[in-house]
């Protein structure tokens, strides 16, 4: 239904003219979010609501009266009205709908006017934090964290471990505070690091963790070395058995594994089987890794799963498998010793 046109005008004309005696806060929204905008403690309540009018600027967005409602054509579908409290929803916000909105309420016995202002900031998003790549050591690197993302950007908050981060002399920000430089690092800097943007009507958050390190009782960062991977070389069939690969390491050095040259997906220092199978035995590589210094030191474990003589299921026997995890690992030998061939005969090339 389209709203009658000599009757908007002369209503757009007398909306200011009937004194503002309805109270409005301010109201902040965001892009692609709703609002509703509603007076506070609107006095009409119990009274008999005989029109509600509301306007944006001087263009009337809707109409309601005993007749039905009418809904200017561009807010068709963005817009629903609470007749009880004359409150507005405006949903799917724009920039454009930032600016002054006029309501007036008609009673049997009284008009009310007021208005209010509605702000919309582009909502924010895709925050991300950005810290160095490389390792930290105390009392000798330094620690670059920027915060970056997208949308009307007001105001950015720091934390650490769910505590402000402050400045000092080894914390500084950027006069923008989208930046921390953390110079040089020591060992408490370690822990999570969090970034909050901000405006009136959104926020976003991203987080980061650091590690920092140190030496430790004058210990100089080394290793991996002497890797070793504690287990028996032999287990009956169907029993449990347990691999514990250690590393001597400063910082601790990190785990994986592989079997039979494809890997377990395993990253603890401990391999487990529950129980054991023929598909089992073969050769177990642990490789050690350290973050600081960046070297990988592996150790290799060959482990054969046997038939136990006592359950008369058949199986192959000690002999027999051993047999086949020596001929897999002789052509595994063999593959490499041709590839390093055909590499040699090419470079003479």
């Amino acid at each position: 239904m389209m709203l009658p046109g000599l009757y908007g005008i002369l209503l757009i004309l007398c909306i200011g003219c009937l004194g503002e005696n309805l109270q409005f806060p301010e109201f902040n929204g965001a892009t692609g979010k709703s609002i509703v905008l509603v007076p506070e403690d609107p006095p009409y309540i119990s009274s008999q609501i005989a029109s509600i009018t509301w306007a944006f600027g001087v263009v009337i967005i809707l109409l309601s009266n005993s007749a039905g409602t009418s809904i200017s054509p561009e807010y068709v579908g963005r817009v629903h009205l609470d007749t009880t409290t004359a409150a507005l929803e405006l949903k799917n916000l724009t920039l454009n709908d930032s600016g002054t909105y006029k309501l007036t309420v008609i009673t049997t016995l009284q008009t009310y006017t007021g208005q209010t202002s509605l702000k919309v900031y582009e909502t924010i998003s895709d925050t991300t934090l950005i810290g160095p790549q490389e390792s930290l050591i105390e009392e000798e690197s330094s620690a670059n964290i920027t915060c970056e993302g997208s949308g009307d950007i007001t105001s950015v908050e720091w934390m650490k471990d769910k505590n402000p981060l402050t400045p000092s002399n080894r914390i500084n920000f950027s006069s923008d505070n989208r930046s921390v430089l953390i110079s040089p690092v020591i060992r408490s800097d370690s822990g999570e690091y969090q970034c909050t943007l901000r405006n009136p009507a959104s926020s976003d958050t991203a987080n980061l963790r650091l590690i920092i390190n140190y030496e430790q009782l004058n210990i100089k960062i080394y290793g991996p070395e002497y890797v070793f991977i504690d287990g028996p070389n032999e287990v009956d069939l169907g029993r449990p058995v347990s691999l514990s690969c250690s590393a001597t390491s400063v910082p601790s050095a990190s785990f994986t594994w592989r079997f039979n040259g494809s890997d377990t997906g395993v990253t603890t220092n401990t391999f487990t089987i529950d129980k054991s199978d023929i598909t089992h035995s073969g050769d177990y590589i642990c490789t050690a890794h350290n973050d600081v210094t960046k070297i990988d030191v592996s150790q290799r474990h060959l482990l054969v799963v046997t038939e136990d003589d006592g359950d008369g299921d058949g199986g192959l026997t000690t002999g027999a498998i051993v047999g086949i995890v020596i001929g897999v690992l002789v052509a595994i030998a063999g593959i490499f010793g041709l590839i390093f061939y055909f590499i040699k005969q090419r470079q003479r090339e």
